[in-house]
């Protein structure tokens, strides 16, 4: 497989970096929490349109050779085009986003929006796109799309990018967690760093019972959204998509990987 490793409404980043004022003033850990609530309606939704096509396994065969002189999946290589696209006209200034192939993207042709710089510049050094990719393609996908092959290959794939991206942002917005939890206690953070201690920040960074909260919102969520309705229905136990795979999606990779992007970023914040 290549390596991946890594409109009018302005992203959370800009939202929480400028805010009203223009300033940082709204970078806290409330702000920060108000944008992850907002990333899981995101993903469920993206994940209830995926559900709409089976498995379409030969998107994902990495010894296809569909593509003259491209070596890798089909998926890979309608995600590596729409980087490139996307580089273009500017996503990558965003420090919200990650690129899943960040070899050769070509600069922006536009002219960078002016983010306020919150993070560490260690930051850019951060991307577990691999991981993601990985989880997505392997892990995820049989959890909830159906067995079968409906020839619906491009929109397979733009569904899929949809659903890859909203997880890196997400998962990657564990860096702006970590940055405004260091803010308010870098006496608590302070020792475990300069100890590169990657467990005693791991301990610093879980709250069991926050997680078992995300994962019971997140499965209310699906079970909400993802709901087969009908007019003469009072209620229908019949969901689009198990609600219980988002739970297990949160406690098993979202929140774990959100986890191991703080603590890379922490490890590096006195750099």
């Amino acid at each position: 497989m290549a390596s991946p490793p890594s409109s009018t409404v302005k992203p959370d980043s800009a939202r929480l970096q400028n805010g009203a004022s223009g300033s940082a003033e709204r970078f806290n850990l409330d702000s920060v929490r108000e944008s992850l609530i907002r990333q899981e309606d995101t993903i469920v939704f993206s994940l209830i349109e995926r559900a709409k096509f089976p498995r379409n396994l030969k998107v994902y065969d990495e010894s296809s050779r569909e593509i003259p002189g491209f070596s890798g999946s089909l998926l890979q290589f309608f995600v590596e085009e729409a980087e490139i696209l996307q580089s273009k006209v500017g996503r990558y200034y965003n420090p919200e986003e990650h690129p899943f192939f960040p070899e050769n993207l070509p600069l922006s042709l536009l002219p960078p929006y002016n983010y306020e710089q919150v993070l560490h510049p260690a930051a850019a050094s951060i991307n577990i796109n691999k991981k993601i990719w990985n989880m997505y393609v392997y892990d995820l996908l049989p959890l909830f799309a159906a067995k079968g092959d409906d020839g619906n290959y491009a929109s397979t794939m733009s569904s899929d990018l949809t659903c890859l991206q909203a997880l890196s942002r997400r998962i990657h917005y564990g860096l702006f967690v970590a940055e405004v939890k260091y803010r308010d206690a870098p006496q608590d953070y302070g020792p475990a760093i300069r100890a590169q201690d990657r467990d005693a920040l791991m301990k610093l960074l879980t709250f069991e019972s926050v997680e078992e909260m995300v994962k019971r919102r997140v499965e209310k969520k699906a079970s909400v959204f993802g709901q087969e309705v009908g007019l003469n229905d009072s209620g229908s136990d019949k969901y689009k998509i198990d609600p219980s795979v988002f739970s297990h999606l949160y406690g098993e990779w979202v929140m774990p990987l959100t986890k191991l992007v703080q603590v890379e970023y922490l490890l590096r914040r006195l750099d």
